[in-house]
This record gives C-alpha cells, structure tokens and sequence, in this order.
C-alpha cells in the first residue's frame, strides 16, 4: 500500500511499521497490544494505515488497577472501531504477592492475557508500541539492578516467549517518543494518560521524569549509546546460551528434568551458574539471584553426589533444588512442605466405573491408564516397562506373580477412582500375607525414583488402595483365594510424554 507521509514523523512511523510488515506472509493477520496510551495509538493508526485494517485487531488488557479503567476499555473499543479495526478486550486480576511489584504482577498479568487472545483469534503475530526512550530506560534500570548479560539485553526487537505461539515484535523500538508524539499531534489522535505514569514512586517514572530529561543535556546521544549496550549484550548472551546448551546436552537426564550431579560439577563456577541460569530459563522457572545461584552451587559442591546430598534443599520462587542418588533436579514446593514428599496439586477426584474400558486418558496427569489381558504381548515387555514396576518387568514369571496384574473381579468389587497423593499412603509390595504394609515415600525412596515422578494417580477400589504406578498392585487389596481359571488384568500407566 502506498501513503502519503506528510510530516517527517509520519514518514518515520510508515516506514517502520512497513519494514516490519515486509516480514509478514502477505496474509497474515496482525494483533496490536493497544492500552490506548500515545505510544500503542500511533502504533494501531499506523499498522491500519499501512496493512489495512482488516487485517488487524487490537487486544485491550483491563487490568482493574485504575479508576478510569472501564473509561479506558470504552475509548479503545472506539478508537479501534473508528478505524474499522476488529477490537477485542480481556479482564485480568492483577495478584498482591508479597516481594512482587504492582509493575512486574501487571505486566506478567498483561502479556498472559494477550498471548490468550492471539489463540483465541488464531494471530500469531503479536506487535508492542515500545520505543527507543523505552528501551533506554529498561538498560537503566537493568544497570541499576545489577543485572547481567541478560537484563542488559534488554528488550528485543522480536522474540518468541517459550510456551506461545505468536512473535512479539517491536516496530518502533528505534523511533524517540518525541517522534511517535509528533504523529500523533500531526494525525490529530486522541489517546489516554494515565495518571500513574506521573508516579514517581515507580523505578521506570523516576528515570523518565527525573534522570533521562538530564541525560539528554549532558550526553545527547544517551540513547543510541544504551541501545548498543543492548545489541552488544544480547549478543554476548547468544553466546553464553550456545555454551550452556553444550553443557546441558553433556549434563541432561530424565528429559530435562534433572542434570548429572558429576557433570555440573565438574564445571568451574563461572560456567556451572551459566548452565543452571540457562536450564531454570528452559523450565520456565523465574531467575535467581546470581547469590542464590552462588549459595547453590557451594552446597552442591560441598554435599557431594553421593547419598549425602539427599539432604541439599534451596528453595526458590515455589520450587525447591534437591540432590539425590548423583541427580539434582527441581521439585514443586516450599520450605513449609515435607522435604521428601512430592508435592501435591489440588486435583478433583477422578472416578472411572468399571465398565472394561482398555484405555483410560487422565489429562490431569498428563498420562494414561492401561487395563489389558495380563497373558498380552505388548510389544515385547513395554508394556512392564511402561508400568514402572521398579523391578524391570515380569518378564519370564507367571502372571499371578506380575506386580501389576490381578484378577478381573477385584476391579468389579467397587468403584474404581484415581485420587492425587495426599500423604502417608501405605501398601504392601510382598505377596506374603503377613508381609508389612510400607509408606509409598519409603517405597518411592527404596527404588530411587526422583520426587518429580511420584505425583502419579493413586488407583482405588472403593476406598482401598489398588494399585500405584512405578510400584505396582497393593498385595493387600487382593483376596487370599483366587480361582485358578479367573481371568487377570495387567494394568499400565503410561505417561504421556508428548504433551506441552
């Protein structure tokens, strides 16, 4: 499409919007992150004027904050329809953490609404108004907090967050605020100031209202001198993650989940917190401290990879790093939870009637129960493998003996539910009558099973325990006499390790 710029920022803006579109299959849709602020309001005129306006939609997050919230909501729908742009919004609830900012909940808040409304309107390009001043002030504040390569880097110009499926991308990030404003002014926009912008009690206004303007006298070219330190930070981090994903394929185990206690360590310290910084990002977990990283990799150091790490505990945003049998892995929990129990979700219960159903899919936890003829084949002894009896299958015994068979009827005995872990579950592994019933943690403990796997479903009949994957039938829910012709069943749980 081609315009007419009329003023030397509207010339800036088209170009910009227009490289940035250049990019794009010529179909492709465009979502707009549009709070109805100058910056986001140049960017929406702009992207109608140079794309089109059907193939865009603005995205409106309403976080609640603000008392003109709604009157916000109201001027964006207008905005956009003005436009004959498709307007979608979303409420969010912006959460009071202790030790989590109103800025850093709102944003974390923002962007996951944003990224739902580009699933749901099936864009997977998502573009944010944020400028060179923006930009400016983001190395600022990563200087100012001691950040390293990574916050330095600041923000780029186009990024895909792992876990989404649109690119984010930045087509003004070079343009000043003093040139989207001149846009504005020379397009007569109307847009919304919000009052807490004014708020110099926020980090980012204090540098805005009381730093930048300084700058700009004394080092006029302060921005384009911060925007190299990103360029150059962000390329010094590619570098460090190409490292890191070396010492993460050399380290790795259990897909992912736990990293070799001898490979990391033997490491020197510089490249050992580079690869935990890099495989917490991979985990999704939030970063570290670099002293808490620190502080971890010295007990790590000092527990050594034997049975004596067992004890290694460092708790860490809602996760806690453990050491075990030459493993360290992360495990779900705080330092108020049971160190050696998994921790348990909140699940509802899931029943299933016995009706002879083969294949049962628990979504919940992301895996699938199995009930078939205890005398299949099922691929050579998978389908042992896949029950995790600890004991590498039944491979060669008869079925009776299989620790996860039992016969047919005692799965017709009462209704059959799967319920979440809720502590000090108790069975009995040995087919002796009189053997002991043992706690499902020391049995978990016995066979080195790493706490991440042992939140599986627990299978009832009734109210007894039936049977637990990785470990099995509980012998005493099973009757002392069973015909020698009765039927048994081999039950499988299967986890479904293809799913995001």
């Amino acid at each position: 499409m081609t315009l007419s710029a009329e003023t030397p920022a509207d010339r800036l803006v088209l170009e910009a919007v227009g490289v940035a579109l250049s990019a794009l299959p010529a179909s492709a849709r465009i979502a707009v992150a549009f709070s109805g602020g100058v910056d986001s309001s140049v960017l929406l005129d702009a992207t109608a004027r140079v794309a089109g306006a059907s193939r865009c939609v603005a995205l409106h997050v309403h976080h609640g904050l603000s008392a003109h919230a709604d009157e916000w909501l109201a001027h964006c729908e207008a905005f956009a329809r003005q436009r004959g742009v498709e307007f979608s919004a979303q409420r969010v609830e912006v959460p009071r953490e202790a030790g989590v900012s109103v800025e850093a909940a709102a944003r974390d808040a923002r962007y996951r609404a944003l990224d739902a409304m580009c699933a749901t309107h099936g864009v997977h390009t998502l573009w944010l108004a944020q400028h060179a001043d923006d930009q400016a002030e983001t190395v600022l504040l990563q200087l100012l907090r001691g950040a390293g390569l990574a916050g330095l880097a600041a923000m780029a110009p186009e990024y895909l967050p792992a876990g989404t499926a649109a690119l984010r991308v930045r087509p003004l990030l070079h343009l000043l605020r003093a040139q989207l404003e001149q846009y504005a002014g020379a397009r007569e926009l109307h847009w919304i100031d919000d009052e807490s912008n004014a708020d110099t009690r926020y980090a980012r206004n204090a540098l805005r209202h009381e730093v930048t303007p300084a700058l700009a006298i004394h080092f006029p070219g302060f921005r384009d001198a911060l925007a190299r330190t990103a360029a150059h930070a962000a390329s010094a981090q590619r570098l460090l993650d190409e490292l890191a994903r070396i010492d993460l394929d050399a380290a790795v185990s259990d897909e992912g989940r736990a990293l070799s206690h001898d490979a990391l360590l033997a490491l020197d310290d510089d490249r050992a917190l580079n690869l935990l910084r890099y495989w917490m990002r991979t985990l999704g977990f939030v970063a570290a401290s670099t002293a808490r990283l620190v502080d971890a990799l010295r007990q790590l150091r000092e527990v050594g990879a034997a049975g004596e790490g067992h004890s290694l505990r460092i708790d860490h945003a809602g996760q806690a790093l453990r050491s075990y049998r030459g493993l360290v892995y992360w495990e779900a929990g705080d330092s108020s939870e049971p160190a050696d129990e998994t921790a348990l979700s909140t699940r509802e219960v899931s029943e299933l009637a016995w009706q002879g159903e083969v294949i049962w899919r628990l979504p919940q936890w992301r895996g699938t129960f199995m009930f078939v003829d205890a005398d299949a084949n099922l691929d050579g002894g998978a389908s042992a493998n896949a029950s995790g009896d600890g004991n590498g299958g039944a491979a060669g015994n008869a079925a009776s003996d299989d620790p996860n068979t039992l016969p047919i009827s005692v799965l017709r005995r009462a209704l059959l539910s799967a319920r979440s872990r809720s502590g000090g579950e108790r069975m009995r592994t040995g087919a002796a009558p009189g053997a002991p019933r043992r706690t499902l943690k020391n049995l978990f403990q016995e066979r080195g099973i790493p706490a991440w796997k042992r939140d599986v479903p627990l299978l009832y009949v009734g109210d007894e325990l039936l049977f637990v994957p990785l470990l099995g039938v509980n012998r005493a829910a099973l009757p002392e006499q069973v015909a020698a012709a009765e039927a048994r069943i081999r039950i499988i749980w299967r986890e479904d390790w293809l799913v995001a």
